[in-house]
């Protein structure tokens, strides 16, 4: 390569890991010997330089089958997949749903197979939470981590706020007794829209008018006729997500209330689902393609040995379809 491209081999190997002090000319000199030499860079080689395996670890702290029925965890890791590979790094995707699937985890990143880990979907109390502390390893999570907010950096959308939006809207629409669905109440964005929604409801927040849904659409689905059948006058519900949402039109529908006649529907998310619910629904949307792309660079500082990065909190959008 340094014959090729008529620099040095120092200044190849600067230039192939991206130092920003290669001249212009030398970069795209190495750039020209690549295309003509067809040369691909040696991993195993380079770790052995760099200390540094190339690979990023994206663990989802739930069961593998939301991995395919939730499509903001898909999302989350397409961005997260294109923003390493920018950088040359690859993006491995774990599953953490159950204690087997935590040791096999824990047992690949003690193995030094990994440079940092994305965290998606953590529950307060998560024992990965601690052996990840214990490993020393850089991590970044996509959401807050309860209980450990000020020891893991993340990047969120702001939940509360989020849910605020919602269940003011419904209000002004003149909605009098509306009902809640909440994702787990040990997740962040299960606590923080509860609270959100009591925010604006107050004392009216009543526990007959919250009913907890666990993200899937047959979650959304039960928890809507619980609610049906402690408070069958409700005439507003906000659900904490549009998976959760399309389970809850499902059963309106079912027990022959109309959207948005006789029941307003909001979900959170502004996924696909959304826009493909009958009706259409209305939402908050989360920007999640900026958190995903804000971990990457929070833990790709990290990696390189910067500090603990500040954690982002971004806002979110009410979108106003037909379902309220």
């Amino acid at each position: 390569m340094a014959r090729a491209s008529g620099v040095s081999r120092g200044t190849v190997s600067r230039a192939l890991n991206g130092d920003p002090y290669v001249s212009t000319a030398a970069r795209a000199a190495v750039q020209r010997a690549v295309v003509e030499t067809g040369y691909v860079v040696n991993r195993n080689a380079r770790s052995l330089v760099t200390q540094r395996t190339g690979t990023v670890v994206m663990v989802l702290c739930e069961p593998q089958e939301k991995l395919f029925e939730d499509p903001s965890f898909n999302l989350l890791m397409r961005v997260a997949t294109r923003r390493l590979a920018t950088k040359d790094v690859a993006l491995v995707m774990m599953v953490a749903g159950d204690d087997g699937d935590r040791e096999r985890v824990v047992r690949y990143l003690r193995g030094g197979h990994a440079d940092g880990v994305l965290l998606l979907s953590t529950h307060a109390g998560d024992p990965l939470v601690g052996a990840l502390e214990s490993l020393a390893l850089p991590a970044v999570a996509c959401g807050a981590v309860l209980g450990r907010e000020g020891v893991i950096p993340y990047a969120a959308a702001d939940d509360r706020e989020g849910a605020r939006q919602m269940t003011r809207y419904l209000v002004e629409q003149g909605r009098r007794k509306i009902a809640t669905i909440t994702g787990p109440l040990d997740t962040p964005g299960g606590l923080n829209r509860l609270e959100g929604f009591c925010d604006v409801l107050g004392r009216k927040a009543t526990k007959k008018l919250i009913a907890q849904g666990d993200y899937t659409r047959h979650g959304g689905y039960a928890a809507m006729l619980e609610l049906l059948k402690r408070a069958p006058d409700l005439d507003g519900v906000f659900v904490g997500s549009d998976l959760m949402a399309a389970g809850a039109l499902a059963a309106l529908r079912e027990q022959g209330r109309r959207v948005p006649e006789d029941v307003a529907v909001g979900g959170f998310d502004d996924s696909a689902v959304a826009a493909s619910t009958h009706p259409l629904l209305t939402t908050v949307r989360q920007p999640l393609e900026r958190v995903a792309q804000e971990t990457v660079r929070m833990l790709l500082e990290l990696i390189d040995g910067g500090e603990r990065p500040e954690s982002v909190v971004l806002p979110t959008e009410l979108v106003i379809r037909e379902s309220a």
